[in-house]
């Protein structure tokens, strides 16, 4: 990483109220604990009610970051919730190299169709199992990123620990963090990706 410029994209869509923004901020503070110099994360919002499509977005880069637009063509295309495939112009995302995760309970190999390497977890069942929830809601901002860890490897367990410690009480920690270790886990990867990068 010290001699090469290292640059990840996310893109993050998902629906008011699941995470979305949280989960990008997130990853972004994880990779500047791992030794990213530059991050940045940033919300995109419709309509701003609860269940609307929202949109967020990360940038890590071994390098002073820049750039402050949107991203469109992502390196990681993270969705939160499937039903969003039916509303979102997922190939405008999509670039040469783009890695795909989904919050779903279906195989990977369901969503064959946009021929990139896709990851798919049920994130919502981890943050459940893990008590992640917030006036009855369960929240997937923590869990989805065992997929994250799991497919990019940019960062570990330890570096997500360590920036839920700077904002959350130690008990509400390890209730986040067993949601990440149960969704890293429940990762499963379709053909395309076992081709192409073999986990």
């Amino acid at each position: 990483m010290k001699n090469n410029v290292i640059n990840y994209s996310f893109k993050w869509h998902g629906r008011g109220g699941q995470g979305a923004v949280t989960a990008a901020q997130i990853t972004a503070e994880a990779a500047f604990i791992n030794g990213f110099k530059g991050v940045t994360a940033s919300p995109f919002f419709g309509a701003e009610r609860r269940g609307a499509p929202v949109m967020a977005f990360t940038r890590i880069s071994t390098e002073p970051i820049r750039t402050f637009s949107q991203i469109e063509q992502a390196d990681v295309i993270i969705i939160l919730d499937s039903s969003l495939l039916n509303v979102i112009q997922l190939d405008q995302d999509i670039g040469k190299d783009s890695l795909l995760i989904i919050n779903t309970k279906k195989s990977p190999d369901m969503f064959s169709g946009y021929n990139i390497p896709t990851a798919t977890v049920d994130a919502y069942s981890a943050a459940s199992k893990a008590g992640i929830t917030v006036a009855g809601q369960v929240i997937i901002s923590t869990s989805i990123l065992g997929a994250v860890i799991r497919t990019t490897g940019l960062f570990s367990m330890n570096e997500i620990e360590q920036t839920l410690l700077h904002k959350f009480p130690h008990k509400i920690v390890q209730k986040n963090m067993e949601s990440v270790r149960i969704a890293m886990e429940a990762t499963q990867f379709n053909e395309t990706w076992k081709r192409a990068i073999k986990p």
